[in-house]
């Protein structure tokens, strides 16, 4: 069995993964405050933005640790078209469970279904990339952790959109973000730990692309996204401040002969 090694460059990626994680979670509350608050085609592009920003931060959070994950004995490559699918998985599946919250009228229903479609969702974009894995050896996996994960997956899922239909203030979105981002980073460390790699020494080239030929420009990608939506979603005006906009301007046209 070969040994790994989950942060081969130290604290960097898992520091990093959760920093990922903790913007997208915050852009994607913040985004869903702003979609319960609207009506329409603007309701409906605000939970659009949030599931790209929670389902990115997530994706980009599981690459960004996989950086750090090395395999004594043996390189390490990623087959690209099942690695892009798997992004595509986290943000088909978050999307459907935001509009699921965003739009039922029971949200209660909604939200258990819509955590455990998701939490599952989420989970199946990280064993997902996890086959995009390859190496000289045979990957097999704990079933109770690969479990435990699951369920921790569902359980994040089902708290983030919680937060996403209960919290409103900007510090509370804070507090909640830092918290869905452990649970996520946490629900990814537990199935990494549930990865076990038979090494079978081969002098054949593995297929596939290296991580810093694939993994670090899509991950710069996606996390120059979150930053620049960030900043596009703080400079926007709340559907508030667009009322109170509109009702200090009527006094002055009214006056207008």
């Amino acid at each position: 069995m070969g040994h790994l090694d989950h942060a081969t460059f130290g604290w960097l990626t898992p520091v990093l993964s959760y920093v990922m994680a903790c913007i997208g979670a915050a852009l994607g509350l913040r985004c869903t405050v702003r979609a319960l608050g609207a009506t329409g085609r603007s309701r409906r592009n605000w939970l659009l933005t949030a599931a790209s920003a929670i389902g990115t931060g997530i994706w980009t959070m599981h690459f960004v640790a996989m950086l750090g994950f090395g395999v004594s004995g043996t390189d390490i490559r990623y087959d690209v078209p099942l690695t892009i699918v798997s992004l595509l998985v986290a943000m088909l599946v978050v999307c459907g469970g935001v509009f699921a919250v965003g739009y039922s009228k029971d949200r209660t229903r909604a939200l258990l279904l819509g955590g455990l479609a998701t939490g599952i969702g989420v989970a199946s974009m990280h064993y997902l990339g996890m086959a995009a894995v390859r190496l000289h050896g045979h990957v097999g996996y704990d079933p109770a952790l690969v479990a435990l994960s699951v369920l921790i997956a569902v359980v994040a899922a089902t708290a983030a959109l919680w937060a996403g239909l209960n919290i409103k203030s900007p510090a509370a979105v804070t507090v909640a973000s830092l918290i869905m981002a452990a649970a996520v980073t946490s629900m990814h460390y537990t199935a990494m730990f549930a990865v076990r790699v038979h090494v079978v020494p081969s002098g054949r080239a593995l297929p596939g692309a290296t991580a810093m030929q694939f993994i670090f420009p899509l991950a710069v990608g996606l996390g120059s996204y979150l930053f620049l939506t960030s900043a596009f979603v703080a400079l926007s005006p709340t559907t508030g401040e667009r009322e109170a906009s509109v009702s200090a301007q009527r006094p002055v046209e009214s006056a207008v002969p």
